[in-house]
């Protein structure tokens, strides 16, 4: 086991010729990282144009300018007057190119798998494209994609993309009235969906919310249907006059090409309160950030296999899908969930599949510790060489079990930040540097980052603001319908300037932290305090599995802390061990920061994709209106905080 240690690299890099980050230096001539990493600051055009050309990103009509922000930052379009087509980069060149080549395996949580090379994702791919042709759907249309994780998720992101049609993608636990919002804010033309899935064993019956939904779009006039239950339930709901998925196209489909800026994909953000964000990618753009991504933070390439535990309608499931085959390399997929039928699946699945990349969140690994090391060191992982991360802040013992017990101590933890209006990371560690626990790393190249205080100035060596001073490829054009709102969110705060939500700092070395979201931020007699110093702190303990913390109104202070936790099974929430952790905390930040009070709870209310709510905790501690929850993985968790003692 690694030597634990907190503010030194444990993780070193190898041979940086042989990554593609070194042939890419070598190829422009740059002497180091921090060299390129300033660089691809400075000259935003040159890199991104650099970037193209070292991937070989075909535009069918090669843009005239890389960027113009003519109408401001906020505005920018890049890879301007070229035209190009996400599905030519992902799949159509890769089928050309090497047919028999592996585009993908997938496995159902039933233990059947399913392995499609690049020619027969392509003709799963136009086989839909011409069957959305035939109903009239064609450049501009949204489609919603209301699918698990399957072989045809993929095909009908592509399918939709060869059309020049926009793709919706919707989260598949959603609810009717979840499915509606998002589907009617779009004016969604089409809907692929499929009659239901598996998950622990149980149906889930997507058919029927598909149904009940497709009856309150008004613009809907075309529902494809992907027949996923076969022998878990014969006949499963579909909605009235819908089509079944039309299968392999027995001729190529011509891919329409497209503007660079022309949108490929709109993923809604749950709002805190108010109807969802819709944000807007466009094809170049997002296209050309994440697979740079991938080939330059993850070294991803064509031998490589990428897992990553999430699902459509967030947007690491597009970034695994688009990341992944615009490198060439095999998106690994499962439906159901990581630990059934047993504590192990996710490990077996790894293993039988030689998995070479896999991204997983923090709150998964924490919530995998209390079952011990054997579930993993059952099976051979040795194909592992990148392991991720994203969608909040580490704490040391969770970071190093990852690193050791599933990376054996040999893998780097490219831990990244961006979220859904990203489009991308804002930061990320490379593997030619040198990576400390818990650290993001740096900036993600071409990304002017900063943190800043209040006064808008840059900090160093305490918590502030993180923000973007420049525009990047893969930001979102605005807010669906609402460029108000867009400002406002992102814009207002300092001229110029994207404010992210994220406390982040940066320690004498250079290496950069998050601390959380800063609208989740508790102030306590005017000291500003991050959740994520707090639940580090709650579960340091050994009895202590998840803890979300939170600040509530108090007269005097402003605001009081209290905590939510979620003991080891068998613990009992003893007042004795209530007292404890009230210690802890004030040991490990100041007895100010001495929570006022600490619940015992059965759950946390979290996203599928394992993100702790915490807004959702504190509304319902309070008896307030926890405003959206369509993302919400299971509703008994908000009772089990109801209940809390």
């Amino acid at each position: 086991m690694t030597a634990r240690v907190e503010g030194k690299p444990v993780w070193f890099p190898g041979d940086q010729s042989a990554t593609n980050l070194g042939r890419f230096m070598a190829a422009e001539g740059i002497a180091g990282f921090e060299a390129l990493r300033a660089r691809s600051v400075d000259e935003p055009e040159w890199f991104w144009d650099a970037v193209v050309r070292f991937l070989d990103v075909p535009f069918a009509t090669p843009y005239a300018s890389v960027l113009d922000t003519s109408r401001g930052p906020e505005w920018a379009t890049w890879f301007n007057g070229g035209r190009m087509n996400v599905a030519d980069l992902c799949v159509d060149r890769h089928a050309a190119a090497r047919p028999d080549g592996a585009a993908l395996v997938w496995e159902g949580e039933d233990g059947e798998v399913r392995r499609w090379t690049w020619a027969e994702l392509r003709a799963e791919a136009d086989g839909l494209a011409a069957l959305l042709t035939s109903h009239g759907v064609g450049e501009g249309d949204r489609v919603g994609i209301f699918l698990p994780m399957l072989p045809e998720t993929v095909a009908a992101l592509f399918g939709v993309m060869k059309v020049g049609a926009i793709f919706l993608p919707l989260f598949s636990g959603y609810g009717a009235p979840a499915v509606v919002e998002r589907l009617n804010d779009a004016g969604a033309k089409a809907l692929i969906t499929a009659d239901g899935t598996v998950r622990r064993g149980k149906v889930v019956d997507m058919g029927a919310v598909a149904t009940e939904a497709a009856a309150s779009v008004p613009a809907l006039e075309t529902v494809v249907v992907v027949r996923r239950l076969g022998a878990a339930r014969a006949g499963g709901v579909v909605p009235p006059g819908s089509i079944d998925w039309p299968g392999p196209a027995t001729e190529p489909f011509p891919t329409r090409m497209v503007d660079s800026e022309h949108t490929l994909f709109l993923a809604y953000t749950s709002g805190t309160t108010g109807r969802p964000k819709g944000t807007v990618a466009a094809h170049a753009g997002f296209a050309v950030k994440v697979a740079e991504e991938a080939a330059f933070q993850f070294d991803m390439g064509a031998d490589d296999t990428l897992f990553w535990l999430t699902d459509m309608g967030w947007i690491m499931g597009p970034w695994e899908v688009v990341a992944t085959l615009a490198n060439g390399a095999t998106v690994a997929l499962f439906d159901g969930a990581p630990d059934w039928p047993g504590p192990d699946r996710l490990w077996a699945y790894l293993e039988r599949h030689r998995v070479t990349m896999v991204g997983l969140s923090p709150t998964f690994i924490r919530a995998l510790m209390p079952g011990g090391e054997e579930p993993v060191r059952a099976h051979d992982l040795s194909a592992l060489r990148v392991l991720a991360s994203t969608g909040e802040p580490w704490n040391l013992d969770p970071w190093y079990w990852y690193f050791d017990v599933v990376g054996g101590g040999r893998c780097p933890i490219i831990n990244v930040s961006g979220g859904t209006e990203v489009g991308a990371c804002f930061l990320t560690p490379h593997p030619v540097e040198p990576i400390k626990p818990m650290s993001l790393g740096g900036p993600g190249l071409g990304m002017a980052m900063d943190v800043y205080g209040d006064d808008g100035k840059p900090v160093r060596g305490k918590v502030g603001e993180l923000v973007c001073t420049k525009p990047w490829p893969g930001m979102t054009r605005g807010l669906y319908n609402d460029p108000e709102r867009y400002i406002e969110t992102y814009w207002s705060r300092w001229p110029g300037v994207w404010v992210h939500g994220d406390w982040a700092s940066i320690d004498e070395d250079g290496a950069w932290f998050l601390h959380g979201r800063s609208d989740d931020t508790i102030k306590l007699a005017g000291k500003r305090l991050g959740p994520a110093e707090v639940e580090s702190a709650l579960v340091s303990h050994p009895l202590v599995v998840e803890a979300a913390a939170v600040g509530v109104p108090h007269d005097v202070k402003g605001e009081a802390l209290w905590c939510f936790v979620v003991l080891v099974p068998g613990a009992d929430g003893t007042d004795a061990l209530r007292a404890e952790l009230t210690d802890l905390v004030g040991e490990q930040l100041g007895h100010p920061f001495r929570p006022s009070s600490v619940r015992f709870t059965a759950a946390l209310p979290k996203t599928r994709n394992a993100k702790v709510l915490r807004r959702a905790v504190r509304a319902v501690a309070l008896g307030l209106n926890p405003g959206d929850l369509s993302s919400l993985e299971d509703t008994a968790a908000l009772a089990a905080i109801g209940a809390a003692s």
